[in-house]
């Protein structure tokens, strides 16, 4: 597949051929859900916590004599069915994360990819850097090049200015190539990619 390699002010600087190993697969839908569940798993924190019986600070002695009184046989007051007792089955602290084979990622990232090269939804920029950390400025360039929600990935190290500039710009965010993952490229309209980025996914599929 060819793409045009745009200029921030909009100008077509050449083009590219993107491999096919790695944008032109036929998008897997499930692998992508999976995925997903694999990474906001992992984000989940998992701090909510009841107290349970052996808690709760109460008096340790039997409401009322076991027999006579008529009413049901109870012993402390820290049971759950009594207002102030210790919750049932309630959540605990524990990780929700769960594992997932890092071929499988690796393959995901590339259905990913290509999902967004099979909508036409990939723009390859030259370069992701301003000259200064001017945000309007740079939200005028994204304008012309129609980016109004987009993920743009460039190479190892970020540029300081375009950082700076892009990050009060709604829908826009920007990371280096080594953190580009599927759930970021799928809850943006558009993947940016410079050609830092490119030769950099290249190297890391070969």
């Amino acid at each position: 597949m060819k793409l045009d390699i745009h200029a921030l002010n909009g100008d077509t600087a050449g083009s590219v051929d993107l491999s096919d190993e790695i944008f032109g697969l036929e998008p897997r839908s499930d692998l992508l859900q999976r995925m997903i569940r694999y990474q906001l798993s992992r984000r989940q924190a998992g701090t909510r916590k009841t107290k349970r019986r052996s808690e709760i600070r109460a008096t340790g002695a039997k409401m009322f004599k076991q027999k006579g009184t008529g009413r049901a046989r109870h012993g402390a007051r820290t049971a759950p069915q009594f207002r102030g007792g210790g919750k049932a089955f309630g959540p605990l602290v524990r990780d929700h994360a769960h594992d997932m084979p890092k071929r499988l990622r690796a393959l995901a990232l590339k259905h990913a990819l290509s999902s967004k090269a099979r909508a036409g939804e990939i723009v390859v920029l030259d370069k992701a850097a301003a000259e200064t950390v001017k945000t309007k400025a740079l939200s005028a360039q994204f304008g012309k090049l129609g980016l109004s929600s987009a993920l743009i990935i460039d190479g190892a190290e970020l540029d300081g200015n375009f950082q700076l500039a892009s990050r009060n710009i709604p829908q826009i965010d920007v990371l280096p190539v080594q953190g580009i993952n599927v759930y970021d490229i799928l809850r943006r309209d558009k993947l940016v990619l410079t050609k830092a980025a490119l030769d950099a996914l290249e190297a890391r599929f070969k």
